[in-house]
Protein backbone atom coordinates (compact mmCIF):
# COMPACT_ATOMS: atom_id res chain seq x y z
CA UNK A 1 0.00 0.00 0.00
CA UNK A 2 1.20 3.50 -0.78
CA UNK A 3 2.44 5.80 1.91
CA UNK A 4 1.03 9.31 2.18
CA UNK A 5 4.33 11.14 1.56
CA UNK A 6 3.13 13.52 -1.14
CA UNK A 7 1.92 10.81 -3.52
CA UNK A 8 -1.83 11.19 -3.01
CA UNK A 9 -4.88 11.09 -5.26
CA UNK A 10 -6.10 14.27 -6.93
CA UNK A 11 -8.72 16.15 -4.88
CA UNK A 12 -11.48 15.09 -7.29
CA UNK A 13 -10.75 11.48 -6.34
CA UNK A 14 -10.77 11.97 -2.59
CA UNK A 15 -13.73 11.29 -0.35
CA UNK A 16 -15.46 14.48 0.78
CA UNK A 17 -15.35 15.10 4.52
CA UNK A 18 -18.03 13.29 6.50
CA UNK A 19 -18.93 10.74 3.81
CA UNK A 20 -19.36 7.26 5.27
CA UNK A 21 -17.99 3.96 4.00
CA UNK A 22 -21.57 2.88 3.31
CA UNK A 23 -22.21 5.91 1.13
CA UNK A 24 -19.01 5.31 -0.84
CA UNK A 25 -19.97 1.64 -1.28
CA UNK A 26 -23.52 2.50 -2.40
CA UNK A 27 -22.44 5.16 -4.89
CA UNK A 28 -19.73 2.81 -6.13
CA UNK A 29 -22.31 0.09 -6.77
CA UNK A 30 -24.57 2.58 -8.57
CA UNK A 31 -21.60 3.61 -10.73
CA UNK A 32 -20.85 -0.04 -11.49
CA UNK A 33 -24.47 -0.57 -12.53
CA UNK A 34 -24.31 2.50 -14.80
CA UNK A 35 -21.15 1.14 -16.42
CA UNK A 36 -23.06 -2.08 -17.16
CA UNK A 37 -25.89 -0.02 -18.67
CA UNK A 38 -23.33 1.79 -20.84
CA UNK A 39 -22.18 -1.59 -22.15
CA UNK A 40 -25.78 -2.68 -22.74
CA UNK A 41 -26.42 0.55 -24.64
CA UNK A 42 -23.41 -0.21 -26.83
CA UNK A 43 -24.88 -3.62 -27.60
CA UNK A 44 -28.19 -1.97 -28.44
CA UNK A 45 -26.42 0.31 -30.92
CA UNK A 46 -24.64 -2.74 -32.37
CA UNK A 47 -28.05 -4.42 -32.76
CA UNK A 48 -29.30 -1.28 -34.50
CA UNK A 49 -26.39 -1.15 -36.92
CA UNK A 50 -26.29 -4.89 -37.60
CA UNK A 51 -30.02 -5.05 -38.26
CA UNK A 52 -29.83 -2.04 -40.58
CA UNK A 53 -26.88 -3.57 -42.43
CA UNK A 54 -28.75 -6.85 -42.86
CA UNK A 55 -31.79 -5.01 -44.21
CA UNK A 56 -29.61 -3.22 -46.77
CA UNK A 57 -27.93 -6.53 -47.75
CA UNK A 58 -31.35 -7.90 -48.65
CA UNK A 59 -31.37 -5.63 -51.71
CA UNK A 60 -28.45 -7.63 -53.11
CA UNK A 61 -30.07 -10.93 -52.11
CA UNK A 62 -33.23 -9.94 -53.99
CA UNK A 63 -31.19 -9.06 -57.08
CA UNK A 64 -29.29 -12.34 -56.90
CA UNK A 65 -32.48 -14.39 -56.50
CA UNK A 66 -33.98 -12.63 -59.51
CA UNK A 67 -30.81 -13.23 -61.55
CA UNK A 68 -30.85 -16.91 -60.51
CA UNK A 69 -34.42 -17.33 -61.74
CA UNK A 70 -36.30 -17.21 -58.42
CA UNK A 71 -38.55 -14.17 -58.82
CA UNK A 72 -41.23 -15.41 -56.40
CA UNK A 73 -38.73 -15.64 -53.53
CA UNK A 74 -37.20 -12.29 -54.50
CA UNK A 75 -40.66 -10.71 -54.49
CA UNK A 76 -41.49 -12.20 -51.09
CA UNK A 77 -38.27 -10.87 -49.54
CA UNK A 78 -38.84 -7.44 -51.10
CA UNK A 79 -42.47 -7.32 -49.99
CA UNK A 80 -42.38 -8.94 -46.55
CA UNK A 81 -38.88 -8.46 -45.15
CA UNK A 82 -37.17 -5.39 -46.58
CA UNK A 83 -38.07 -2.37 -44.47
CA UNK A 84 -40.10 -4.42 -41.98
CA UNK A 85 -40.51 -3.18 -38.41
CA UNK A 86 -38.39 -5.23 -36.02
CA UNK A 87 -40.89 -4.62 -33.21
CA UNK A 88 -44.49 -3.47 -33.57
CA UNK A 89 -44.34 -0.06 -35.25
CA UNK A 90 -40.60 0.35 -34.71
CA UNK A 91 -37.39 0.22 -36.65
CA UNK A 92 -34.25 -0.12 -34.58
CA UNK A 93 -33.54 3.63 -34.51
CA UNK A 94 -36.86 4.10 -32.72
CA UNK A 95 -35.93 1.45 -30.15
CA UNK A 96 -32.59 3.18 -29.55
CA UNK A 97 -34.29 6.56 -29.16
CA UNK A 98 -36.88 5.22 -26.74
CA UNK A 99 -34.19 3.51 -24.66
CA UNK A 100 -31.98 6.63 -24.66
CA UNK A 101 -34.81 9.02 -23.81
CA UNK A 102 -36.34 6.78 -21.14
CA UNK A 103 -34.43 4.20 -19.14
CA UNK A 104 -30.90 5.30 -20.05
CA UNK A 105 -31.56 9.00 -19.43
CA UNK A 106 -33.20 8.30 -16.07
CA UNK A 107 -30.35 6.02 -15.01
CA UNK A 108 -27.75 8.71 -15.79
CA UNK A 109 -29.85 11.38 -14.04
CA UNK A 110 -30.11 9.31 -10.86
CA UNK A 111 -26.38 8.53 -10.88
CA UNK A 112 -25.57 12.23 -11.26
CA UNK A 113 -28.08 13.19 -8.55
CA UNK A 114 -26.57 10.68 -6.12
CA UNK A 115 -23.02 11.87 -6.77
CA UNK A 116 -24.05 15.54 -6.56
CA UNK A 117 -25.99 15.08 -3.35
CA UNK A 118 -23.60 12.72 -1.58
CA UNK A 119 -20.11 13.19 -3.05
CA UNK A 120 -20.02 16.83 -4.18
CA UNK A 121 -20.33 15.51 -7.75
CA UNK A 122 -17.14 13.48 -7.54
CA UNK A 123 -16.84 10.32 -9.59
CA UNK A 124 -15.13 7.00 -8.91
CA UNK A 125 -14.45 7.55 -5.21
CA UNK A 126 -14.88 3.83 -4.51
CA UNK A 127 -12.37 2.94 -7.24
CA UNK A 128 -9.94 5.68 -6.18
CA UNK A 129 -9.92 4.31 -2.65
CA UNK A 130 -9.48 0.78 -3.97
CA UNK A 131 -6.48 1.99 -5.97
CA UNK A 132 -4.93 3.49 -2.82
CA UNK A 133 -5.37 0.20 -0.97
CA UNK A 134 -3.86 -1.88 -3.79
CA UNK A 135 -0.92 0.16 -5.08
CA UNK A 136 2.61 -0.34 -3.77
CA UNK A 137 4.56 2.65 -2.46
CA UNK A 138 7.63 3.74 -4.39
CA UNK A 139 7.08 1.21 -7.18
CA UNK A 140 7.12 2.14 -10.87
CA UNK A 141 3.59 2.31 -12.25
CA UNK A 142 2.04 2.71 -8.80
CA UNK A 143 1.80 6.48 -8.46
CA UNK A 144 -1.42 8.14 -7.32
CA UNK A 145 -1.62 10.49 -10.29
CA UNK A 146 0.00 10.86 -13.71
Amino acid sequence: MADGAGDVPAPRHRRPAGVSDGTVAATGKLSEALETIERARGHLYAFHQLTGGADLALDEAVRLFRDAGHPDLADRIARELIGRNVLEGRWTFQIVEEYDDGYYSLFRDIDLAARTQLLNGRRHIFEAEMKEKRRSADQPGHTATP
